[in-house]
């Protein structure tokens, strides 16, 4: 009964993770002002560069913060087409979706031949696991990625609650032309805050990438964006509840695996639905609840009221 639990937490926050980093870099972006719909395409164009570089260089931690870097260019083109050209931003996020999934597999063909790749060679290490003697805490199998969506977490909390960066990007969010006023430039927090959003995307799909599957492949990222997405409104916009909306959609992953193991009569086919289905209920539940940033997804031009 014990390993079932302690497996069921590991599983829980192995698939968490990803979400984790993809919706705090959705937090981040809307809290300034700029929806980015487009988590699902940053992720995987991180998942696919960690894979290819972390292959080629044997290092795995190189290919993680490859990933952050493509995370974040793919970031900053989100918000020249927002910030700058002021162009809808749900329409800029489907093309970062259908740009982050293209470039990804040229990517791959470019570097293996092929869109599924290889097995890296070393995966990002692991805090707790099969090199324990103790039995029972094998079945506790925690990488170093969990341990960092803790520390981004709560290092997300301090800088929006406890610090004056916090609270500009919080104006910038809610009222742009206050804070215009206030001489705070919001093309600036805006272009940070969404190329933020991009390298956290691209972290998670490392983390998929070099601590889950260890290659990319065109499933690797399957609707993990979007459901990071839902976990920004399930979280009211705000790092705690965000990171506890993504605990509760590993939660439900973790289930799918657990209870689709077999030793109960559901077809997998239904087991595998569990967790988008969850996101459709959470988003009819509390979407009309949850209050997004006022200047949320409304372009600003300087001067005007």
């Amino acid at each position: 009964m014990l390993n079932n639990i302690l497996l069921l937490i590991s599983i829980t926050l192995m698939y968490s993770t990803p979400l984790i980093f993809g919706a705090l870099g959705g937090m981040i972006s809307e809290r300034s002002g700029v929806v980015n719909i487009g988590i699902e395409g940053m992720m995987t164009v991180g998942a696919a560069t960690a894979v290819c570089v972390g292959y080629n260089t044997g290092n795995p931690w190189v290919g993680f913060l490859a990933a952050g870097l493509a995370g974040g260019i793919i970031g900053l083109l989100h918000a020249v087409a927002c910030v700058s050209a002021m162009a809808d931003q749900t329409v800029s996020g489907i093309a970062i979706n259908l740009i982050g999934s293209g470039f990804s597999f040229f990517l791959c063909r470019l570097v293996f031949g092929a869109v599924n790749t290889p097995a890296v060679p070393h995966k990002l290490p692991k805090i707790l696991g099969n090199n324990i003697e103790n039995k029972i805490v094998n079945y506790f199998n925690v990488d170093i990625t969990v341990i960092l969506a803790v520390i981004l977490a709560v290092l997300m909390w301090f800088i929006i609650y406890k610090t004056k960066w916090g609270l500009r990007i919080c104006a910038v969010g809610e009222h742009p032309a206050a804070a215009d006023t206030l001489g705070i430039s919001v093309k600036l927090i805006r272009y940070g805050c969404v190329i933020v959003s991009g390298m956290l995307s691209g972290f998670g799909g490392a983390a998929v990438t070099l601590a889950i599957v260890s290659q990319f492949s065109p499933t690797a990222i399957s609707g993990q964006g979007f459901i990071a997405l839902a976990a920004v409104i399930f979280g009211k916009w705000k790092p705690h509840g965000v990171y506890f909306a993504c605990i509760l959609f590993g939660f439900a992953q973790a289930l799918t695996i657990l209870l689709g193991g077999g030793k109960f009569p559901v077809p997998s086919q239904i087991m595998a639905m569990l967790p988008y289905v969850l996101t459709i209920v959470i988003l009819i539940f509390f979407v009309g609840r949850s209050v997004a940033p006022k200047a949320s997804g409304e372009p600003y031009q300087k001067g005007s009221r």
